[in-house]
């Protein structure tokens, strides 16, 4: 989990649920830092800068040279929309439910609109109100990242609905199950960063939206190329700086711990996109830009659950292992099941991060030079499993119910005139540009 400051310590910390109605308007408190403790300060809001970068404008723009021309604003006001939206739940009752109290599957209401903050987190350095808002920036990017399964035939009020109720019924417990000292951390399940709690969650989601949203027009063989790999290029640029915060601030603390994440990170990013690119120069004789950028996002997403716990040449080899897997992935889904996951979110976020988390036990082991293994490695792979397998009937389940409880209210999809015209213009009154 974020925060573990020896390898295989859980840190927990428990709070009263009782509130008084006044406290939740309550100014946020101040804490003085100094010395050692405004170093650890300073870097993870550094990495709350970079992990919010990620989503604005990284993602957006990843996402968005994916698409034909006419849908590019359409994508990135479904990225900022969700951030506004991600923020003020976070703050209003996320973090409660996520972080507050011991409960097994749930957090309590002790600390709505961040009331009763500690002037630590658990046995760490960090001020809570600083952990809270470093947790805020994933509460956002997870449920942006599933909006690459759907765009271009999506209806805008639909995303708003669906990430706000399911960042507070599949991401908050999900949080507190891996992070807040849920059952799942009891049974000693490990998620450095988010390959089950970010990656997995939103993965299998995608999948599934993409799945009920339907299939883009002309899906799979008649579809035109990206409108601007270019942004592409530069949106995986972004993601790849800033999950330097994602990974490396999930250590917080400012210090050899976070250095040797963000190497591990590194490395599995770079072995990533070369081996994307060599699978595509194996097979349709071409090295492509979208390849490389897909690669290192496979790279990046498989290394995160373990980030903290491999050494150097294990990371090159979850690099590597995780694109290979990915790239298979990506073609099994679009090509054999023939599932329009337009960008690709299961095959490469969600594939990637479960597939990390199942390989953690693996990877961590001394002999590979890792931290070494908690308990013994058949019980550690179990659990790991276990983590991955609930973590993905959990997210289908919440996600199909709520797909089917707005279906009623706000049609999934927008009608074939908008989507021939272009959700820029059909539903924002916009274009990005004048020749779309």
């Amino acid at each position: 989990m974020p925060g573990q400051r020896s390898h295989w310590r859980l840190v927990r910390q428990g709070a009263g649920v009782a509130l008084a109605l006044p406290a939740l308007f309550a100014a946020t408190p101040v804490f003085a830092a100094s010395g050692e403790t405004a170093g650890h300060v300073s870097w993870l809001l550094t990495a709350s800068a970079l992990v919010l970068f990620m989503t604005l404008p990284g993602l957006a723009l990843f996402y968005g040279g994916l698409l034909h021309a006419k849908n590019l604003l359409s994508i990135m006001m479904q990225c900022f929309a969700i951030c506004c939206i991600g923020s003020l739940l976070w703050v209003a009752v996320g973090y409660s439910l996520a972080f507050d109290g011991t409960g097994s599957l749930l957090g309590g209401f002790g600390k709505l609109f961040l009331a009763n903050l500690s002037d630590s987190y658990g046995a760490t350095a960090i001020p809570e109100n600083v952990f809270a808002l470093f947790q805020m920036t994933f509460a956002i990017i997870t449920p942006a990242l599933i909006v690459g399964a759907y765009p271009e035939r999506v209806n805008f009020p639909f995303v708003l609905a669906f990430s706000a109720l399911w960042l507070l019924l599949v991401y908050a417990p999900v949080t507190h199950w891996m992070w807040g000292g849920g059952w799942l951390a009891a049974l000693g399940a490990l998620d450095f960063a988010g390959g089950v709690v970010v990656h997995t969650t939103a993965g299998v989601s995608a999948l599934l939206l993409a799945i009920l949203v339907g299939r883009r027009k002309g899906f799979p063989s008649h579809m035109a190329p990206p409108h601007s790999p270019g942004l592409t290029m530069m949106g995986a640029g972004m993601l790849w700086v800033g999950w330097f915060g994602f990974n490396g601030g999930s250590a917080l603390a400012a210090d050899g711990s976070a250095a040797s994440v963000i190497i591990a990170t590194h490395l599995a990013a770079a072995a990533g996109a070369l081996t994307w690119i060599g699978a595509e120069w194996f097979k349709i004789g071409k090295p492509t830009s979208i390849g490389i950028a897909t690669g290192c996002i496979a790279g990046l997403a498989t290394i995160t659950p373990m980030a903290g716990y491999v050494g150097p040449a294990g990371a090159m080899m979850v690099g590597t292992i995780g694109a290979a897997v990915c790239f298979g992935a990506t073609l099994f889904v679009k090509h054999r099941l023939e599932i329009d996951d337009s960008l690709d979110v299961f095959a490469v976020h969600g594939v990637g991060g479960m597939l990390g988390s199942v390989l953690l036990p693996v990877f961590a082991q001394k002999a590979l030079g890792g931290a070494g293994l908690p308990t013994p490695f058949l019980a550690m792979l179990g659990v790991q499993v276990l983590a991955v397998a609930v973590t993905a009937a959990w997210s289908l389940a919440i996600s199909f119910g709520l797909a089917r409880l707005l279906a009623p209210i706000t049609p999934l999809r927008v009608g074939a005139e908008e989507e021939f015209d272009g959700l820029d213009l059909a539903t924002h009154g916009e274009r990005a540009y004048e020749h779309a």
